[in-house]
């Protein structure tokens, strides 16, 4: 069983006890499910292009960054010039909660984009619930007929989607109508990380996608190198969160970017 499948197999544990305390309908009851979500897609087309990430910790990295404050982090974020902002809501893997939406919501005016396992229709109204803008669908862990059928189901909530591919059997997940496909440079079964397999992969994508590179971008170089092979915006999170100051790690990055 690879990390990727004991994920998977506690998110449905989670959703399953999940529903047991709140339904989809009670859900619909906050004060964030009848707002206008912010369009991530358009963000990414007007600043930066990155959508920068809020995570302590992951299966492949373990404890990254358990200090740094949600809210202080995506406040610099913004400032700076991010497109949007990606916060981990999973719990057991990655140490992230609602709560890290929850505290930031109110405070920015950029796109937030639950990542987590999306699994079951229950835990879109989850992120409705709580204030996200738009969801991650991974292909590996759904069928193209789940991506199809979630991605239709997001859009009547009005949350965008973005979804992650990895390999060239993934493009069948693709559909018309999807807002953004994440190209992860890093195989969440084994964690390696292959820049050019993404480059390939972008390449076999219908000519107008909207594309966005994932994980595994440490310098850079490593950024320059993908938007000059025509990725429209960045994923990153521990390239910033493995440092004490998130949000200064950000702004320096930013100031290096467009001195060059």
């Amino acid at each position: 069983m690879t990390i990727l499948d004991k994920i998977i197999e506690r998110k449905k544990e989670e959703v399953a006890f999940s529903k047991t305390q709140i339904t989809s309908k009670e859900l619909q009851e906050s004060r964030f499910f009848n707002r206008a979500t912010l369009s991530l897609k358009e963000s990414i087309k007007d600043k930066s292009g990155i959508i920068a990430e809020f995570k302590r910790q992951s299966p492949s990295k373990g404890i990254i960054n358990d200090k740094a404050a949600p809210l202080e982090v995506a406040s610099a974020y913004q400032d700076f010039g991010a497109s949007g902002i990606s916060i981990l809501t999973d719990q057991d893997f990655f140490g992230g909660s609602f709560e890290d939406i929850l505290k930031v919501r109110e405070q920015i005016n950029i796109p937030i984009l639950r990542k987590d396992f999306m699994v079951d229709e229950y835990q879109f109204y989850e992120a409705k619930n709580i204030g996200a803008d738009a969801v991650l669908l991974i292909a590996a862990c759904l069928s193209p007929a789940q991506v199809s059928e979630f991605t239709d189901l997001a859009h009547q909530l009005g949350l965008e989607v973005l979804l992650e591919i990895h390999t060239e059997e993934e493009l069948q997940h693709y559909r018309a109508g999807i807002d953004l496909v994440g190209i992860n440079n890093r195989n969440l079964k084994d964690f390696k990380v292959d820049l050019q397999h993404s480059v390939q992969l972008k390449n076999q994508l219908p000519k107008d996608t909207l594309s966005i590179a994932e994980s595994g971008i440490y310098s850079i170089e490593d950024f320059h190198y993908l938007k000059e092979k025509g990725f429209d915006g960045f994923l990153m999170g521990e390239y910033f969160m493995k440092n004490s100051n998130p949000g200064k790690a950000f702004e320096d990055f930013i100031s290096t970017m467009i001195k060059q």
